[in-house]
């Protein structure tokens, strides 16, 4: 019984399509394409994600804060990180890792910031570790720091515009009421397109007296009221009152900080803090 032959079957699939402008060579103007293409980029980086905003957080920090508020986590007990992260991710969907890594950097157990708006509880890393990686997300616990009622006090009475999240499920803020220049109480790096933002922090006692002062004086000596930064890692500042004077004028400049060391006999090792 002889076998039919089975027809054979092209592998290669003409695609009856049209490219537009495909092969064709067009000169441009590059300022014209930079401007076209590139700007609503570097401008998006600059506004909306690299850079803090005049309340101190950027969109990242704001969007996991919020999402705890709404939480009920400003007075309630801990719960797990991945709770958190997990509802987070209904404002910010950039993924669980780069949630939690944002939370880590605001909590108390880190130790980055001089006043954490997150009370946390578990492996958190340390700052200042290179070796000490914080915990997954399924084993730490945490709430809002008794520092953010002076982030959330008035946001339920139209103190700042809502806009909706991502994909027009919900909305959240644009800033925080925040009642204090929260900018300037905790450090904060950020890089953007041609723009970049390093401000240290400074005490709270420290900055609200020259708020006061300058609401008051708006010729205020600031440097009367606010002598310099204080930074979460300790040290002493080796104080330069030209230097500093550069730096409230500028926004630019440097500071030499000291450290402390204890000589542990035992160990046979000195230990800096």
């Amino acid at each position: 019984m002889k076998k039919k032959k089975e027809p054979k079957i092209s592998k290669t699939k003409k695609l009856d399509a049209y490219i537009e402008g495909a092969g064709i060579v067009e000169q441009r103007n590059i300022v014209d394409t930079l401007e076209e293409n590139y700007m609503p980029y570097a401008m998006s980086v600059i506004v909306s994600r690299a850079l803090p905003e005049i309340d101190g957080f950027k969109p990242s920090h704001r969007k996991l804060l919020y999402t705890m508020y709404t939480m009920g986590l400003l007075k309630g007990e801990r719960t797990k990180s991945a709770n958190i992260v997990g509802q987070t991710m209904k404002l910010n969907p950039h993924g669980d890792q780069a949630i939690y890594a944002t939370m880590v950097r605001l909590a108390r157990g880190n130790g980055a910031l001089l006043h954490p708006y997150i009370d946390s509880k578990g492996n958190f890393g340390k700052a200042y570790s290179r070796d000490m990686s914080f915990a997954a997300s399924r084993y730490t616990e945490a709430k809002l720091d008794n520092i953010c009622n002076e982030l959330f006090g008035d946001i339920d009475k139209d103190t700042v515009d809502f806009v909706p999240n991502y994909d027009n499920t919900l909305t959240e803020p644009v800033l925080f009421p925040v009642r204090f220049p929260s900018v300037l109480v905790n450090n904060n790096i950020g890089i953007a397109v041609s723009m970049a933002s390093n401000i240290c922090s400074f005490n709270l006692r420290e900055i609200c007296e020259t708020t006061v002062a300058l609401m008051r004086d708006p010729d205020h000596d600031v440097s009367a009221t606010l002598r310099g930064p204080d930074f979460p890692g300790g040290g002493f500042i080796v104080y330069d009152e030209d230097e500093m004077q550069k730096i409230y004028k500028t926004g630019r400049g440097s500071v030499t900080v000291r450290g402390k060391y204890t000589f542990d006999k035992e160990a046979r090792c000195i230990e800096v803090t």
